[in-house]
């Protein structure tokens, strides 16, 4: 439970302390919350968002009605939003392409079968459920929010991975299902973002840039120094590299990736993405709250320990810039999000979950139930951050983002469900 816990704190106490002061900032002085938020930082010709839309958007806030020759602005929300979540998405990519590709990895074989048909459920069921309430709400109010479909898709891996623990303990298998689900609902989040979600007009000639970054590092730094060492048992070159360059080849390819998605249209917080794969990994993954991974020494492992106390500080900020909403806010965003994911997310986990168990013979672990799967899906409902961040992307700023930001925050309410639905269900907790 220590290690659980103390995951949490890592990577989600600033982010909740952040979200914390944004309410009582946003409901408090909502003014001067917003001076904060959108603040240009620099007016330049390479990185943030369009000059133009800044100045009919935002300037008028900042007493600013014209703007030098300049194309682009980088304001505090595009910097923390744009830039630095690269880092919090590209940890979250490391799991998966670990849980994929390693021979022990945990989204591979037979294994992962049933929570993969699972997690299919737990993200078709929010879709049916938030367009199709949607739907019956008006045409008006369907066109305003129909954008938003992707928001309560998501799973908050840690806090979902906590409060399965405390519903289900250390030891139930159900608590390893929960974590392959909450895993593959990462992956597919990733995709729905890439896909869905671009940041303007699509331009695919400069993707290649991202693609010929990591081809290049990948082979000039990766594949080409394993290939000299072949018949040298020392792998002197290999260390050679590792030990003086270190990670810098692939912070200037990451650089480089990350600028070609900004000007591909593809949403830059997903820049780092194809640079990921790149680096050498170990042979083997204990897992993201496993104790042991901490030893690991290699390039992949190094960098995630690198990045751990910054991306603490960046999800601050994101949480301080993205969960500052008025509860006045609250409207059919807010009640769709959560229905989505109070609702469509256990029914879809619990009908596609029944449906790989039976029809398709693929089997439940030993020791879960056809009920438990219920229970997954509610604990598997804390959208939090993800839910927040697809929020900001889905809908232009104003009472429509902000009230899907709404639903996305009181997801917590999935927690406390989580815990009656499991009493209620009769789990025996598994200490272990």
């Amino acid at each position: 439970m220590y290690r659980v816990w103390n995951f949490v704190t890592n990577y989600s106490l600033l982010l909740i302390i952040g979200a914390l002061i944004a309410l009582v900032w946003a409901n408090a002085d909502p003014g001067s919350y917003k001076l904060m938020v959108e603040y240009p930082l620099w007016f330049n010709d390479w990185v943030g968002v369009d000059a133009g839309y800044w100045l009919k958007a935002y300037g008028k806030y900042y007493g600013i009605s014209d703007l030098p020759d300049v194309e682009r602005v980088l304001s505090f929300h595009f910097l923390v939003n744009d830039v630095l979540m690269a880092f919090f998405f590209a940890i979250a990519a490391k799991e998966v392409w670990e849980a994929v590709i390693l021979e022990n990895g945990s989204l591979r074989g037979r294994k992962a079968a049933t929570p993969l048909v699972a997690t299919a459920g737990g993200m078709i069921g929010p879709i049916v459920v938030y367009l199709g309430l949607a739907a019956n709400l008006g045409s008006d109010t369907y066109d305003a929010v129909a954008n938003g479909w992707a928001i309560p898709t998501a799973t908050d891996i840690a806090f979902s991975y906590l409060v399965g623990r405390l519903v289900f303990g250390a030891g139930h298998p159900a608590v390893r299902f929960l974590l392959l689900l909450a895993i593959a609902d990462d992956a597919c989040g990733l995709i729905i973002l890439a896909v869905f979600y671009p940041s303007g007009e699509l331009a695919p000639e400069w993707f290649l840039l991202s693609v010929f970054s990591a081809i290049a590092v990948y082979v000039l730094f990766n594949w080409l120094p394993r290939w000299l060492d072949r018949a040298d048992q020392l792998r002197r070159k290999s260390t050679w590299v590792r030990k003086k360059l270190s990670f810098w080849p692939y912070f200037v390819a990451g650089a480089l990736s990350w600028y070609g998605f900004q000007e591909s249209g593809l949403h830059p917080a997903l820049g780092l993405l194809p640079i990921v794969p790149t680096l050498p990994h170990a042979d083997r993954a204990f897992g993201i709250f496993a104790e042991a991974e901490q030893y690991l020494t290699d390039l992949l492992n190094h960098c995630e320990h690198l990045l751990k106390h910054p991306v603490e500080v960046i999800l601050f900020f994101f949480g301080l810039l993205n969960a500052g909403v008025e509860f006045s806010a609250i409207g059919p965003a807010t009640w769709l999000v959560l229905m989505g994911l109070l609702v469509g997310k256990p029914f879809g986990v619990l009908l596609f979950g029944w449906f790989a168990a039976n029809p398709m013979k693929l089997g439940l672990p030993s020791g879960v139930r056809i009920v438990d799967l219920f229970v997954i899906g509610c604990v598997a409902a804390i959208g939090f951050t993800v839910s927040l961040f697809i929020a900001t992307v889905a809908f232009d700023p104003g009472a429509v983002q902000d009230a899907a930001k709404m639903g996305a925050l009181l997801s917590f309410f999935a927690a406390v469900i989580s815990l009656i639905v499991g009493k209620l269900s009769k789990i025996e907790k598994r200490h272990g």
